[in-house]
């Protein structure tokens, strides 16, 4: 029997599926549906099976199965209608098969050939330095201000492809999960899609930290008994004395998502079993519209009557909901039982916003223009943030890293010197303020007062406070504001002014540079300037001239760069020449000459897993075993990151084309530099045992070790020389047993 063979595909059965998917399609739409509503889906469905099916995914299903997933996403978890159905039909034809946006406008019009525009990859090369997948996050943004839906349908893509993600190779499942913990989760947050935005944090957890996803998922299985006990007795006084006062109403209890778990349990450094708020209670109201402000108060009123609420939890999302439209009163109080309890009091008409966010907006405004007041603001603000954006040609990696600071940010209150409410982010200034009310006001603003009491521009304000600007014409915006500032209408406003003056410095330093490089006979190419910029340490070859022209880089220092660059293609040049008859000897000087470790061969790297040189990331220290990628730079060759270091995430969604495969082998014993942080109560001889375990033991070498003590508890710090993740992890296991040792974590 060929074990090989492909497997057998019943075409049959697959017609069938398809078109069961298709009338589940219909049925769910169906309550909104109008006059041509139906023809048209099905003109958009026949259009994408055609244009599709030759097509296969990589789990071998036929391709039509995912536009039709994503379809269904857009109607049933977002609530979308006609046009988006359509579009989230019709989303990959430009892109994967010979239809154009023209023909999409023919067959569809303009409204869902504008969306499809929005959902397609530009393709071509992009420049080395920049990053694709960042371009296309901006020109996808870019369509956010003409019609949010783009955003929408590219969500419940992005959710389908992250719930059929297993077929997937592990490099792009690292790419693919990154970027949707990137972008994405925070996208849908702001939209207030909250179970979309659960969910996808959750997968991404599920491919970036399979271990720990695991780990939690198996123990909230394992305690949901206990908890479902512990929750009925909760809510039974709470639904008592609803019922008694007449109220329609649902009680759920329900645990938090794998996610914010993980991210307590990072945060907190506590074991999963002490971790007392891993569920929240939710009393859903069922109330007439002018009813639900005193029946929420009400409920938790009686929530408060039989347990004690935490004065400093209390969120009144009610009367100023958040600005992703959520509304809910939020309050943690003390059960029975000695633990807290998050409840969470709302309507049924706020719970399926919180839930399906901007799209349910349209439903309760009547149609699906409107949104809430919130997000409506919110789009404008980013209005304004993507036009300047597009205007002063921001690299799109910047313009990203602005337009993600304001997607999970939270709200704080305050009012003008006449009582006008204004919202900004957390952690908003005196300066984000000004910037607020007007472009010259920011520019201008010399100080402010704030209740009266005068403040620097840095001040940062909180809820309720009443600030006035200080203004004056002599002042000027300067690079230190943006230090401090943190709403995206500020950061671009002050970017845009400082941009006209810097304009100046950057001329004048090309002009120095180019007349100093003549001197020194050096010619100006690309591939100099490029040299030059990563000599000095510059982002871009403008950032080097604004230096120069500044005063910050001497353009004498330009002699220094030539003597360098010659010393090192003198060495290149000698070691290519010269004999070397010890082929060790030889490995040894190459490695020395480009800064790389004399071990490359421990690591396979890329799609053929070649032995290719490389240099271990500062960032995260990866050791042998460690779960790792490679990462090609532009002037420091390829360097290795493990999948857990802070830098992935970016990295990865931001220029994955430069993302490779690397594994280790096991094939002789290196040291590789680990750090470990031991916590504990002290006593006397306590270091001597740790040292001893280390040295006479497990024969490891110590680079450096540091202990603090106070007041009977100790923090040490070590760095030492391991083997692979195996020997570090028994290390860690042997000093937990140490008499006194309460934690031992490693650190990068």
């Amino acid at each position: 029997m060929d074990i090989t063979a492909e497997p057998v595909i019943d075409l049959d059965q697959e017609r069938k599926e398809i078109l069961k998917c298709y009338r589940r399609l219909l049925r769910e739409a169906k309550p909104m549906l109008k006059d041509n509503d139906a023809k048209l889906i099905k003109k958009a469905f026949n259009t994408s099976l055609e244009a599709h099916q030759s097509m296969r995914r990589r789990s071998g299903e036929p391709y039509i199965y995912h536009p039709l997933a994503v379809a269904q996403i857009a109607v049933e978890e977002i609530g979308l209608g006609t046009t988006s159905i359509v579009a989230a039909l019709l989303h990959d034809v430009v892109e994967d098969t010979d239809m154009t946006i023209a023909d999409i406008d023919r067959l569809f019009g303009p409204k869902v050939a504008r969306i499809i525009d929005g959902l397609t990859k530009i393709s071509g090369k992009f420049e080395y330095g920049t990053s694709q997948q960042a371009e296309n996050f901006r020109k996808m943004l870019l369509t956010l201000s003409d019609d949010v839906r783009v955003i929408l349908i590219k969500l419940a893509d992005r959710l389908h492809n992250m719930r059929t993600l297993d077929s997937m190779p592990r490099d792009k499942q690292l790419k693919i999960a990154s970027e949707t913990i990137y972008i994405y989760a925070p996208l849908a947050h702001r939209l207030g899609l909250n179970a979309i935005k659960s969910e996808l944090e959750d997968l991404y957890l599920k491919y970036a930290e399979p271990e720990a996803y695991k780990d939690i998922a198996r123990k909230l299985r394992e305690t949901k008994t206990s908890r479902d006990r512990f929750i009925a007795r909760f809510i039974e006084p709470i639904e008592d004395d609803l019922k008694e006062m007449g109220y329609d109403f649902v009680v759920k209890g329900r645990p938090k998502s794998i996610y914010s778990i993980y991210n307590k349990l990072s945060k907190q450094k506590k074991p999963f079993e002490e971790i007392f708020d891993l569920f929240a209670i939710r009393i859903i109201l069922n109330v007439p519209p002018e009813s639900e402000k005193a029946g929420c108060w009400q409920a938790y009123s009686v929530v408060t009557d039989h347990y004690k609420p935490n004065p400093d939890r209390l969120k009144d999302w009610i009367s100023t909901p958040r600005a992703n439209g959520y509304e809910s009163l939020h309050t943690t109080v003390m059960s029975k039982a000695g633990q807290w309890v998050e409840v969470q009091i709302r309507t049924a008409r706020m719970n399926e916003i919180a839930e399906k966010g901007y799209a349910a907006h349209w439903k309760y405004k009547g149609n699906e223009t409107q949104t809430g007041r919130g997000i409506e603001t919110w789009i404008s603000q980013v209005r304004e943030m993507l036009e300047s954006a597009s205007n002063e040609k921001t690299g799109a990696i910047e313009f990203l890293d602005d337009f993600r600071s304001n997607l999970y940010s939270e709200e704080v209150f305050v009012f003008t010197p006449k009582g006008d409410l204004k919202v900004l982010q957390r952690g908003a200034t005196a300066l984000d303020f000004a910037f607020d009310i007007h472009t010259q006001i920011g520019a201008r603003c010399m100080a402010a007062k704030v209740n009266t009491t005068l403040v620097p521009l840095s001040h940062v304000l909180n809820n309720g406070d009443q600030v006035e600007i200080i203004t004056s014409n002599k002042q000027k915006p300067n690079e230190d504001w943006l230090r401090f500032v943190v709403t995206s209408k500020a950061k671009t406003k002050i970017k845009d002014l400082i941009k006209e003056e810097n304009k100046q410095h950057i001329t004048d330093g090309r002009e120095a540079v180019a007349r100093k490089l003549k001197t020194l006979r050096l010619e100006m190419t690309n591939e100099v300037l490029n040299q030059l910029r990563a000599y000095f340490g510059s982002k871009t070859s403008n950032d080097f001239f604004y230096r120069v022209g500044k005063g910050h880089i001497d353009v004498q220092e330009l002699k220094r760069f030539k003597s360098d660059k010659e010393s090192k293609e003198n060495r290149q040049n000698k070691l290519n020449t010269d004999t070397l008859q010890d082929g060790k000897q030889f490995e040894k000087e190459l490695k020395k000459l480009h800064g790389e470790r004399a071990d490359a061969d421990m690591l396979l790297i890329g799609e053929d897993m070649d032995r290719i040189d490389y240099t271990l990331a500062k960032c995260c220290n990866p050791i042998s075993g460690d779960d790792v990628f490679g990462f090609v730079t532009v002037n420091e060759g390829i360097k290795i990151h493990r999948t857990t270091c802070p830098n992935a995430v970016e990295l990865m969604s931001n220029h994955g084309n430069r993302i490779i495969k690397a594994k280790w082998t096991s094939q002789r014993d290196l040291a590789f530099l680990a750090g470990l942080r031991i916590t504990g109560t002290d006593r006397v001889g306590l270091v001597n045992d740790v040292t001893k375990i280390i040295s006479n033991e497990l024969h490891i070498n110590i680079r450096s070790i540091t202990i603090d003590s106070k007041d009977g508890i100790f923090e040490g710090t070590l760095k030492l020389y391991v083997h692979n993740t195996r020997h570090l992890e028994e290390l860690m296991k042997k000093l937990e047993k140490v008499d006194g040792v309460v934690k031992v974590a490693r650190f990068d």
